[in-house]
Formats: C-alpha cells, structure tokens, sequence
C-alpha cells in the first residue's frame, strides 16, 4: 500500500525549499510528502531571485489551480499542508474538495474577516503602498522581513532565514486579500460552509505580525456553519516564521498528532 501523500504550499515571500526539514519529518512518519513551487518559480531560491519577473501578476486563483492540478495527478487525495498565502490555498482547496485534510499555519485572510490590525497592516504595506505593484515581484528588505515574519527571533537566526529562503513574489494576493470584503466574487473566498469536506486545523502564532492571532480567531469562525472538523492551536510567543524557524519541530509535532487523530494514516 502506497505511503499517505502530502503536499506543502509555502506562502509569499519564502520558496518552496523552506518546507525542506518539513519534508524530511514527513517521510521519516511514514509519508510521502512534496512542496511544489508556486508558478513562476524555479527550483533554487537563487534562481528565483535571478528571474523574479517569472513569479510576478500571479493570482489567489492561478496558485490554486496550479496545485489543484498537482493533486488531480495524485493515486490519492493527499493531506493539504499551507502556511501563510499557502494557508489560505489549503482552505480554498479543501473546500473545493480536493485532499483527505488540511492544516493552514497562520492563513492569510479569507474573505469575510474583518480585523485589521496595525501589524498586519504595517507588515503588508510593502506591497500596498502603491497600487502598481499589484503586477510586480516584491522582495522585502531584511528589515520588513524582520517586522513580518521574524519579530520573535533574535537577528542572527532572522538573518540567516532571510538569507536562505526569501524571494521576490507576486502581490497581487495581497491586493485581492486586502478587497476582499469589497468585492462580489473575490478570489479570497473560501467556501467554509462545506460540510462534506475533510477536516481543518488552523494554527496560529500568538506574537504572529503579518497573521495576527486574532485574524485566525475571526477566520474559526467564519466555519460556525459547518458540521465537519474544523479545530485551532495556538503557539504563544511564536511569530509568523512559526514554520520555518528554530521551533518548527515543534508545530509539525503537533500537526502530527492531529493527523493521527483524524486517522489519516489508517
């Protein structure tokens, strides 16, 4: 019998190898996981950065059909596995209902929640302070990536994350993100509603700058209509590097665990 597949999506900003220590985690409980580039990227992070305009215009809509046609090549609905932007794909995802379960680690908003808070506000604003760079890669400078995703580490440990898994991204998820609430048919909705879908763990980093807590918060509720298994951790202290910092075993101990729970593996 074939291993339980697994598929990672990273979010803006970090490239797929990021989800490397994850992977080796993975395969070591007996699964057989994978982290596919988002489109537009290439294999190395140096490469990415060389050919930036590659990831640039890329929509909410584009990555999930991107992913949604790595699952349909799969023998087996895998387990859905997003941090970030790459949350929010794993909840639109399972919703449509593609993979067995999900987990989304900090999820970027879904339409319909509506706190705003000033970090997370601050933490989007190099992508939002001009509306024409909806079409354009954006790389953070190590001091955005600091505020954003690496405000609970010391510099030496947010310096080499910088350094070994940053890229430049589309924004244009941002933007979608931000209007959501504004727009009919916005790309960021997700269909919480779904009751035939598999289970959902929403993770969250209470020190988190760019998801702020309580955005995940109001994103648990925004599933109050439905019957199927939606649940919520919380890791107190930990920022939105939560994934891919010093302390990333730990969450994927726990994101194990819940798996077990859900009898994925049986």
């Amino acid at each position: 019998m074939a291993n339980q597949p697994v598929i990672f999506i990273h979010g803006l900003w970090l490239h797929a190898v990021s989800w490397q220590p994850w992977v080796e985690r993975f395969q070591a409980e007996g699964f057989d996981p994978v982290a596919p580039n988002w489109p537009g990227e290439h294999d190395t992070v140096a490469e990415t950065r060389e050919h930036a305009d590659d990831v640039a215009n890329k929509s909410i809509d584009d990555v999930t059909e991107h992913y949604a046609k790595i699952i349909d090549a799969m023998d087996t609905p895998p387990v859905i596995i997003g941090h970030s932007f790459g949350g929010l794909i794993a909840e639109k995802l399972l919703g449509q209902g593609y993979g067995n379960c999900a987990v989304a680690i900090d999820p970027a908003q879904i339409k319909g929640v509506l706190p705003l808070p000033l970090a997370q506000l601050r933490s989007s604003l190099p992508a939002l302070k001009n509306p024409a760079n909806i079409s354009k890669p954006i790389a953070l400078t190590f001091e955005e990536f600091t505020f954003g995703f690496a405000n609970a580490l010391d510099e030496d440990e947010a310096r080499r994350l910088y350094d070994e898994y940053t890229i430049p991204s589309t924004v244009r998820p941002l933007f979608q993100a931000a209007a959501a609430n504004f727009a009919l048919h916005s790309q960021a909705k997700v269909d919480t509603g779904n009751e035939d879908r598999g289970p959902l763990l929403l993770v969250s980093g209470t020190a988190d700058h760019t998801v702020p807590d309580v955005v995940t918060d109001a994103t648990m509720k925004q599933y109050r209509d439905s019957t199927a298994v939606t649940e919520l951790i919380k890791f107190h202290g930990r920022g939105h590097s939560l994934a891919i910092d010093h302390g990333w075993n730990d969450v994927a101990t726990e994101v194990l665990v819940w798996l077990s729970q859900q009898h994925v593996m049986d």
